[in-house]
C-alpha cells in the first residue's frame, strides 16, 4: 500500500503542477501552495521529512518528485483522517454512518437531517 499511495501522491502532484501552470498562463495569479490531503500517515510523514531513507527505487523516484514541489512551495501535503476523506466515498465501499457523514459533507439534500 505504502508504495502505491506514494506514486499516487506523484501523479497527484504533476496533475497539481499542470493545472497550476493552465491557471497561471490564463493570467490567474497562483501564489501560495496548493494542500494535497493524504490518509496514509507513513507518506505524509516521509514526505515532510527531507531526510527519509526508502528501499525501492520506485519509491524513491515518487519521493523525491513530492519532496521537490515542497520544497518549491508548490504543494502542501497534510494529513486527513480515514473517516474524513471524501476520496473514499468514490473508491470504497461504504455503509451506514460513514457513507452518510461522506454525503452529508459534499451534498446537503440527499439524506434529510435528522
Amino acid at each position: 500500500m505504502f508504495g502505491a499511495e506514494f506514486s499516487a501522491l506523484r501523479h497527484g502532484i504533476e496533475n497539481l503542477r499542470g493545472i497550476r501552470y493552465k491557471l497561471r498562463m490564463m493570467g490567474v495569479p497562483v501564489d501560495k501552495p496548493s494542500y494535497v490531503y493524504g490518509d496514509n500517515m507513513s507518506v505524509v510523514t516521509n514526505v515532510s521529512r527531507p531526510e527519509s531513507t526508502l528501499k525501492k527505487k520506485s519509491n524513491s523516484i515518487c519521493y523525491h518528485a513530492v519532496r521537490e514541489a515542497v520544497a518549491m512551495g508548490e504543494a502542501l501535503v497534510a494529513h486527513i483522517p480515514t473517516k474524513k476523506n471524501l476520496a473514499d466515498l468514490f473508491t470504497k465501499v461504504l455503509y451506514g454512518q460513514s457513507r452518510r457523514f461522506l454525503v452529508d459533507r459534499m451534498l446537503w439534500d440527499v439524506y434529510p437531517s435528522t
